[in-house]
């Protein structure tokens, strides 16, 4: 391999973005070399929505559902390659899917069925790829590329870095992409967690004895606000709702619960009140809420005795503590537990048509690389594909 000169374009990182990349480049007629250290590629694939993967979201081409130092960055990308388009190559290769709720789209069978359709692809289109491949050095003495293997020396006019963040580290999972972007003069926006779970500190223990319960939220941060499924942990809070509102969240902010959504809470105890004056109030709650939890929130709420003995004021306190029950997390589960990485090679230094470094021509960055961080429910991978797409018709 050594003075190898053999490739239009190298991309590191054979990942959903990789994959597709490699691909698209591919088809153009490139010779693409795809690399990655792990020993098979797809290998986050494979782990993503319960193993069926989530491949995509009907809404996945919406730019409001991505984060962003730069929100408009990634309507570009999203823009010309859709999630129809994705679920076209899905058709082609005969993989059965079904929709699940919020536009999410699932594989009926594995998710190794998308990992197979990609490498076959990739094979079909003329792509070399080497696994277990470890990158000890990139420079750029000339016109090209030069990245360094155990294996030798190779080079190539255009790279692409498609090596994701640091979340999930127990797959391999680094801050490569980061490096490789200081290195050529990129800023980093600071990687965070993101649809991680978050964690509760001392106020909030009483919470601990909930471990397992889970119930139909709205969970609020700012202006986002999700409707879904929260659940409590030994450690703190997670859930769809919850990994949601955790890519909007920081150190210091306060979130909110609707822990009734769609129910006036404070209507509803002043009129159990009136119709069932003995009743006890965690009794109440219990018609509503799991009744472990329903007990938890009678005592913080200083509810006990019969319903008679409350006045209508502090009824009305507890009912709208109800309908926002504030939560201060003190952390979260950190990279290890987080699904994706929030942050990244700063969009600034990127051309947003084809993910290229203005600083450094034939170079691009892609996927979860790149300060773009979809929502959960697909989006992310739609991202993965539709930045893929873009630097692999360019590179």
């Amino acid at each position: 391999m050594t003075n190898s000169f053999t490739h239009d374009v190298i991309i590191i990182g054979a990942g959903a973005a990789g994959m597709m990349c490699a691909l698209t480049a591919g088809q153009r007629g490139r010779r693409v070399l795809l690399l990655d250290h792990l020993d098979r590629a797809g290998a986050k694939i494979l782990i993503s929505g319960g193993g069926r993967c989530n491949f995509t979201n009907v809404d996945g081409g919406l730019a409001e559902r991505y984060l962003s130092a730069n929100p408009h960055f990634a309507r570009s990308a999203l823009g010309r390659y859709r999630p129809a388009d994705f679920i076209d190559l899905v058709d082609r290769h005969g993989i059965a899917w079904h929709e699940k709720t919020l536009g999410q789209l699932f594989c009926d069978g594995s998710a190794r069925q998308i990992v197979a359709m990609l490498e076959e692809e990739c094979a079909a289109s003329g792509v070399e790829t080497k696994l277990l491949t470890r990158i000890s050095a990139i420079s750029k003495p000339d016109e090209r590329f030069r990245v360094e293997t155990p294996g030798g020396s190779l080079a190539a006019p255009s790279l692409v870095i498609a090596t994701g963040g640091p979340s999930i580290p127990k797959m391999g999972a680094t801050g490569f992409a980061y490096d490789v972007a200081r290195q050529f003069g990129l800023k980093v926006v600071e990687p965070r967690p993101a649809l991680v779970p978050l964690t509760l500190g001392q106020d909030d223990r009483l919470f601990e004895t909930l471990s397992g319960v889970s119930l139909d939220v709205v969970a609020s941060l700012g202006k986002a606000r999700f409707r879904e499924a929260a659940l409590f942990t030994h450690r703190g809070l997670s859930g769809p709702a919850i990994l949601q509102i955790s890519s909007y969240w920081r150190h210091g902010d306060t979130l909110s619960l609707d822990l009734l959504p769609g129910t006036d809470a404070a209507a509803l105890l002043v009129a159990a009140k009136q119709a069932r004056p003995r009743a006890e109030p965690r009794t109440i709650l219990r018609e509503h809420f799991p009744d472990r939890l329903a007990d938890v929130l009678a005592d913080r709420l200083g509810l006990s005795g019969p319903m008679l003995g409350h006045k209508d004021q502090a009824l009305v306190a507890a009912g709208r503590r109800l309908n926002a029950w504030p939560f201060m997390p003190n952390g979260s589960e950190g990279f290890a537990k987080a699904e994706v990485t929030i942050g990244g090679v700063s969009t600034d230094g990127l051309d947003q048509r084809t993910l290229m470094a203005k600083k450094a021509p034939g170079l691009h960055f892609i996927g979860e690389a790149v300060d773009v961080t979809g929502w959960l429910g697909g989006y992310n991978f739609q991202w993965a594909w539709a930045s893929g797409r873009a630097a692999g018709e360019a590179a």
